[in-house]
C-alpha cells in the first residue's frame, strides 16, 4: 500500500503544536496549549469539535482570534468541564476534541485531535513543554460545551 504524503494547503494555517493533559477529574479547568502559524496573517476562529464516548458528537464551538495572534498564535484554551446537565460523569468517561483553524479566507489547517479521560485520582498540574513552559501563556478563550450524563 502507497503511503500519500500530505500537502500543506496553500495559505492555509498551520497547527504546529499541541499539548494537553489525558486525564483529569470531573470538573477541572482542562487546558489545551495551542501554537499556530499563517503566513497571511489572517488566522479568525478557531473550530472545536467535542465527541463524548456513549453520546456523541456536541455543536462545533467557535473561538475568534484576537488580531494580534493573527499572524503567530501561542496560547491555551481552557475548558472548565462541569457542566450543568451532568452533576457527575462516571469514572473513564472518555472524550475527545477536534480543532483546527480557519482563516478569513476560508482555508482551514489540518485537524488536531486530542483525547481526554476523566478520572478522580488524576493529577491536574504537569510539567509543560516548549514552548509552552516559556512565561506567561495567553488564554485565547474558552470552551463553552455543556456535557451531558446519559442514564441508561
Amino acid at each position: 500500500m502507497d503511503k500519500i504524503s500530505k500537502i500543506p494547503k496553500i495559505g492555509a494555517p498551520t497547527i504546529t503544536r499541541v499539548f494537553a493533559a489525558a486525564k483529569g477529574p470531573y470538573g477541572c479547568a482542562w487546558k489545551i496549549y495551542v501554537e499556530a502559524e499563517d503566513p497571511d496573517g489572517d488566522m479568525d476562529r478557531i473550530s472545536i469539535k467535542v465527541n463524548q464516548a456513549g453520546y456523541g458528537d456536541y455543536p462545533t464551538d467557535w473561538i475568534t482570534i484576537k488580531p494580534q495572534h493573527r499572524k503567530h498564535l501561542i496560547g491555551f484554551l481552557q475548558w472548565n468541564t462541569f457542566s450543568s446537565k451532568a452533576p457527575y460523569l462516571p469514572e473513564w468517561t472518555q472524550i475527545s476534541v477536534k480543532i483546527s483553524i480557519f482563516d478569513s479566507a476560508g482555508n482551514e489547517s489540518d485537524e488536531m485531535t486530542i483525547p481526554f479521560t476523566f478520572e478522580s485520582g488524576a493529577e491536574n498540574q504537569y510539567p509543560l513543554p516548549a514552548p509552552f513552559n516559556q512565561g506567561d501563556i495567553p488564554r485565547i478563550g474558552n470552551i463553552l460545551v455543556d456535557l451531558y450524563y446519559m442514564v441508561v
